[in-house]
């Protein structure tokens, strides 16, 4: 039997889902465009303040990622709110906002759908996989990880 769903200021990313997101992003010590309309990243999909040409360790890109993690965890409770979650659906959720932005998760249809009474939980996890689109093109990478974050979201992994 699953544990209930909890209020998310009592969640936090688990271990497996921030190895998730590492293996995801994939580590670069150099800053480059992951695709020709991005922002110029870093380490493991860091972009706040990188410049083409600056370098990372492995071991400072893994202290960024749990920085930007934690930032975005901390921007989805405020939008989200009170909506209790499981932790996997957590996970999924923090995941794809550390991909797409905060900006972008919290005016989605994806955190409409939570919000709503009583929360269509099975239609937010949906929603996920529309998000494998830059700038209207479909890119194979993108529906992956998608896909993995819904199975994710559904307790399926």
């Amino acid at each position: 039997m699953k544990n209930p769903r909890a209020s998310i200021a009592a969640l936090s990313l688990s271990a497996a889902a921030f190895v998730g997101i590492a293996v995801h992003e994939a580590y670069r010590d150099r800053a480059y465009l992951p695709t020709p309309n991005d922002v110029p990243t870093i380490g493991f999909g860091t972009t706040a303040g990188v410049q083409m040409g600056d370098r990372i360790t492995v071991e400072r890109a893994l202290v960024r990622l749990l920085a930007d993690a934690d930032k975005f965890q901390a921007e989805l409770r405020r939008c989200i709110g009170d909506v209790p979650l499981y932790q996997h659906e957590w996970d999924a959720y923090v995941s794809w906002a550390y991909n797409v932005g905060t900006g972008a998760a919290c005016k989605s249809t994806l955190v409409r759908k939570l919000k709503q009474t009583p929360p269509d939980y099975a239609g937010a996890c949906a929603e996920l996989l529309r998000w494998d689109k830059q700038a209207g093109i479909t890119l194979r990478g993108l529906t992956v990880r998608r896909q993995g974050e819904y199975r994710q979201c559904m307790g399926q992994s």
